[in-house]
């Protein structure tokens, strides 16, 4: 594959299904991607990035990133997780990801071609194998890009929540189930029993149990969703690597890393949660990025309902510069943004990143509704200059910066589990087609599950308790953790409580009945 001026200045050789040995002898396949001249991988030593995905190291976005990355003097290898298409072994979510992507690397640092030290990079399941790894500190890793994901604390957040199973965690494990290496071994048969599934019906028929779900015929992957299902006491299991980065902070690698994640993604705690940890402890640099896009989905302008104009994708000049410090990289793709990162760290070319904002936000909404996000650097997260400010619910649904005045009022309401309120939009990935993620007008709609006509606003339901302020009568800008504090009782043995951030807009010409947009969301239980 000849490079140009946009591509970089080498060709690209491929060498697939190399297998590399674990330490029990399982042996994970990888495709390697070597600088060539004239079709001939070149001799000599260059750095190498690392990517372990269970997505299939064959997927056309994640092959073209390895020919750009390679075309520009990298040595890329592309790697099929344990039990996971070329890879051999059986699948277990998340927990083989430390020692194989340690192991990976030891392989690595044998090989002629590898140059110094590896970096990482990946989105979703490949940023936690990346911090799986880095728990376990393997000495050659030289810098990490950790794009939507790396689990803080998963029983907190992205695989339960506040204590809470995400149900996304059903729709991913149905649809690749499909793809997996049983299903594809038996077309016919066990692939065909999957797809035959309807997982519409399937939610309604919560809890699956061990030979009633539809992913019966793949055992690895229906045991491994009913573990992580079942466990519902945070306990050593959620303490391993690969589950809980917070458990191995003081072990953590110590290298230039970046936590990147997005307002609508399910992993924008963990990326805040490790940010804070990582950049008090370590030398890093240790960078933070946050966007007002859905899970990856950094390359479209709209975040489930809204549109958020050219300004939302990295890569588009026309919107407003995100650092502070004096540079302007606005305009670089994400590709250009991430070889400018890996230039630094394992060239050692002095390009300025350590001199840019170690928090880059997109500052979203506001007004008319019209806004679009703001590029913004900052010096820290949570920002310094940011004001706690404590708002009160008050007796007939009042919300106000004033504590309530008078006896204590309580607010009491009925809900049936039989009839849940649905999810309309909220920081969801692999949610399809049962969940859809990001903004929306928070009112029912047939492409949400469990709607019901008339598709009324979801604060008409009597089982939904609604705290509103008075319309605001100054600009008011809402950056940094939001918690919610609640005094509570149910008649329940046990209850769910979730609370949501509302931005109300008054009725226009573009929503006549107003629209009330969803900020962020949580749960406890």
């Amino acid at each position: 594959m000849p490079g140009d001026n946009q591509t970089g200045i080498y060709e690209v050789h491929t060498e697939s299904n190399v297998m590399v040995s674990m330490r029990d002898g399982v042996r994970l396949a990888c495709d390697v991607y070597r600088p060539a001249k004239t079709g001939v991988p070149l001799d000599g030593a260059f750095p190498v990035l690392l990517q372990r995905t269970p997505y299939s190291k064959t997927r056309e976005d994640l092959v073209l990133e390895a020919v750009f990355f390679t075309s520009h003097g990298y040595v890329t290898v592309l790697q099929d997780c344990r039990g996971r298409y070329g890879s051999e072994g059986g699948f277990t979510k998340y927990t083989a990801e430390g020692e194989d992507g340690y192991d990976t690397m030891e392989w690595l640092a044998k090989q002629p071609w590898h140059g110094g030290k590896v970096g990482t990079y990946g989105l979703s399941y490949a940023a936690h194998t990346q911090a799986a790894a880095a728990c376990l500190d393997p000495p050659n890793l030289g810098c990490m890009w950790l794009d939507s994901g790396g689990f803080s604390n998963a029983f907190l957040n992205a695989c339960r929540n506040g204590g809470a199973f995400e149900l996304r965690q059903l729709t991913w494990a149905y649809k690749e189930a499909v793809e997996s290496r049983e299903a594809n071994a038996n077309p016919n048969t066990v692939k065909a029993a999957i797809e035959s599934q309807n997982i519409f019906d399937w939610f309604k028929r919560l809890p699956w149990k061990k030979g009633h779900s539809p992913l019966q015929w793949t055992p690895d992957y229906e045991d491994y969703l009913l573990d992580i299902w079942n466990r519902e006491n945070f306990d050593d299991y959620w303490r391993q690597v690969g589950l809980c980065a917070e458990a191995y902070y003081d072990e953590f690698s110590d290298v230039p890393q970046v936590h990147m994640s997005a307002w609508y993604d399910p992993y924008s705690r963990t990326a805040t949660d490790n940010f804070v940890a990582l950049s008090g402890s370590k030398k890093g640099p240790v960078t933070l990025l946050m966007g007002p896009w859905t899970h990856g989905a950094r390359s479209v302008t709209y975040s489930g309902d809204i549109d958020l104009g050219q300004s939302a994708m990295i890569g588009n000049s026309g919107g407003n510069n995100w650092d502070n410090h004096g540079d302007d990289n606005s305009a670089e793709d994400f590709n250009h943004l991430r070889l400018r990162f890996f230039d630094r760290w394992l060239k050692g070319e002095d390009n300025g990143w350590e001199a840019e904002a170690p928090v880059k936000l997109f500052v979203m909404g506001g007004g008319s509704g019209r806004k679009n996000p703001q590029r913004r650097g900052e010096d820290e997260w949570p920002l310094a200059r940011a004001m706690n400010t404590p708002f009160y619910l008050q007796a007939g649904g009042g919300l106000s910066t004033l504590p309530p005045q008078g006896s204590h009022a309580a607010t009491t309401y009925l809900f049936d589990p039989s009839h849940p309120v649905p999810t309309v939009g909220g920081n969801i990935s692999s949610g399809q087609p049962v969940m859809a993620a990001g903004g929306f007008d928070q009112r029912e709609s047939e492409e949400f599950f469990g709607s019901e006509k008339p598709y009324l606003p979801l604060a008409s339901r009597p089982d939904v308790v609604v705290f509103q302020t008075a319309p605001l009568e100054e600009d008011v800008e809402i950056t940094g953790p939001v918690s919610v504090y609640l005094w509570i009782s149910s008649s329940a043995v046990d209850t769910d409580f979730t609370a949501k951030l509302i931005d109300v807009y008054p009725p226009s010409a573009d929503y006549p009945e107003g629209y009330a947009l969803n900020l962020t969301d949580g749960i406890l239980r």
